[in-house]
């Protein structure tokens, strides 16, 4: 397959325009000049070329996405019409099933999306519904800082050694890619009647700290050398002046590589009437001054959506502003939790439109394109169909400055968003959505099109009007095939379930093998995934890793 004439937008081989071709032979780009048994061309004239693009943080399959398609039933009945032989697809935008998901994910031109929350108990389901999703290269972070097991070992002063036997231990057995903290020590306090947990309050069972639960994982992570650094969900999500956790969360690090999921819900202030004011400045400003911290910052879109979360502890304070009203909270003993809220974010709300403001702050006021991810935590913020809108948002200041000037004067009066000049570019929306995602996951043959990538590629017709650009590709290929033309998919594929393996010393597995028996209450080895209940297809992909000294 030639794709000739197009303008080539790859942030990671320097090319911000070049206008050349891109040959792809038995699934991977090839040089360029490698004429000799191209079988077909796309003539992309006029045209912009890019990889395909990544979405590091998106809760597409597992338990959560299942509960909230119970709750949200009616959703479910809302069936979309075939757009063609290979997605005849249901389920709000919300709640989608498992083949929607990839289907409306290629229809934008995204061909890998990475599950952010797997509760180690639902591992097993959570890689039999990536089955189900075609198109998508997958895999997903396991949720480990509220597992009694980890808990206890910090505590009883097992050593950081055994904290990373443990953590090697269970992603080998869950067949994960990275590490994954929500709320550290806070969903397990919530056990014991805790409502909230701030960075330096002990955990009334264990006693210990979130910080120090952070630190352990953040130097277990570095130690056994995963490509991925801690994918950081902190205290005290949605709570009016949490900007001073986030930055204290961020001074915890200590140069060591951290990222911050979401962070738009974590920049909040206190100021003004209604003490609640953005502090997406702050947040800004301390990213800007530490390399190692990276962000993706989940993006609130107004409409309807419905929140699903292992924070149950924020959950359960959110019940009362369900809408619909109705609500789910669910416990995984000995594990982790779930709290699912539906949710409509409102343009005439105060709080909801600054939340809005705050996130653009945050994507405008962060300088370096290669640390900050665009993600709406789908579904949280918003689902993931609504990244044209935000694109053209963050590419026209023009067209944001209309949307702003529709909000409240409140909400205009407690944001510099109509202050912020900055308009991203094609290179840095490539950065942020292709080039940065390959680099933070440690891939070397995705986010780009140099020789030896993987054959995903996506061509946009060039237009001023971004919303429209990147909500319909021309062409989407995966692999080198074509399956999304004119915004029609017209061909399936399967992708590949991404996982990582660290070694880890043996000895472990006697204390796990009692752990199960005695308190879980079935046998370790049932507890591990096998090899053959991963993705059919392309199967799996495991990433090397490197012990750290």
């Amino acid at each position: 397959m030639r794709i000739a004439n197009g303008k080539v937008v790859d942030p990671a081989n320097a090319e911000t325009g070049v206008v050349r071709d891109v040959v792809i032979r038995d699934g991977r780009v090839v040089d360029a000049a490698a004429s000799e048994g191209v079988s077909e061309t796309i003539d992309a004239k006029g045209g912009v070329v890019m990889a395909g693009a990544i979405d590091i943080h998106s809760h597409i399959a597992g338990g959560k996405s299942n509960l909230a398609r119970l709750l949200m039933v009616e959703e479910q009945r809302a069936i979309r019409e075939p757009e063609g032989p290979f997605c005849g697809c249901g389920g709000g935008l919300g709640t989608m099933t498992a083949h929607a998901i990839g289907c409306r994910y290629v229809e934008m031109g995204y061909t890998a999306v990475f599950e952010p929350a797997v509760v180690a108990a639902n591992a097993r389901h959570m890689h039999a519904e990536m089955k189900d999703i075609p198109f998508l290269d997958t895999g997903g972070y396991l949720v480990l800082g509220n597992d009694d097991f980890l808990l206890d070992l910090i505590a009883s002063g097992a050593g950081q050694s055994a904290v990373n036997d443990y953590v090697a231990w269970m992603l080998a057995a869950t067949k994960t890619f990275a590490i994954k903290i929500v709320n550290p020590g806070g969903i397990n306090a919530f056990k014991f009647n805790a409502r909230k947990l701030d960075l330096d309050e002990k955990n009334p069972h264990y006693e210990l700290t979130p910080r120090k639960i952070l630190t352990t994982l953040i130097d277990a992570v570095t130690q056994l050398g995963l490509s991925h650094p801690i994918h950081l969900h902190g205290c005290n999500l949605g709570v009016p002046g949490n900007e001073d956790t986030t930055l204290a969360t961020i001074a915890a690090a200590e140069g060591r590589p951290l990222h911050l999921t979401h962070v738009q819900f974590h920049s909040y202030g206190t100021e003004g009437d209604r003490r609640f004011s953005s502090g997406a400045a702050k947040i800004a400003e301390a990213v800007n001054k530490n390399p190692n911290i990276t962000v993706d910052v989940g993006q609130v879109m107004f409409g309807q959506t419905v929140t699903a979360s292992a924070d149950f502890m924020s959950q359960y304070r959110n019940r009362g502003i369900a809408s619909p009203k109705r609500w789910i909270g669910m416990d995984m003993e000995m594990d982790a939790a779930c709290g699912v809220v539906p949710f409509a974010y409102k343009d005439k709300s105060f709080v909801n439109a600054l939340q809005w403001a705050i996130g653009l702050e945050l994507f405008l006021l962060i300088e370096d394109p290669w640390r900050v991810f665009l993600t709406t935590d789908h579904p949280n913020g918003a689902p993931f169909t609504t990244y044209p809108h935000l694109i053209r948002l963050l590419m026209d200041k023009a067209f944001r400055d209309e949307q702003f000037a529709k909000l409240p004067k409140a909400v205009r009066k407690h944001s510099i968003v109509g202050e912020l000049a900055r308009e991203y570019t094609l290179e840095e929306m490539a950065i942020v959505t292709r080039a940065a995602p390959a680099k933070i996951l440690g891939f070397k043959d995705r986010g780009h099109l140099g020789a030896g990538a993987v054959g995903d590629a996506v061509i946009y017709a060039e237009a001023s009007d971004y919303e429209a650009m990147f909500a319909t590709p021309a062409y989407v290929l995966k692999n080198g095939e074509v399956i999304v033309k004119d915004g029609e998919i017209v061909g399936l594929a399967y992708g590949q379930t991404h996982q990582v393996a660290p070694d880890y010393d043996k000895g472990i597995e006697t204390k796990l093998d009692r752990w199960f028996d005695e308190a879980v209450g079935y046998k370790a080895s049932t507890f591990k995934l096998s090899d053959s209940e991963i993705r059919d297809g392309q199967g799996a992909v495991a990433h090397a890793t490197m012990r750290a000294s």
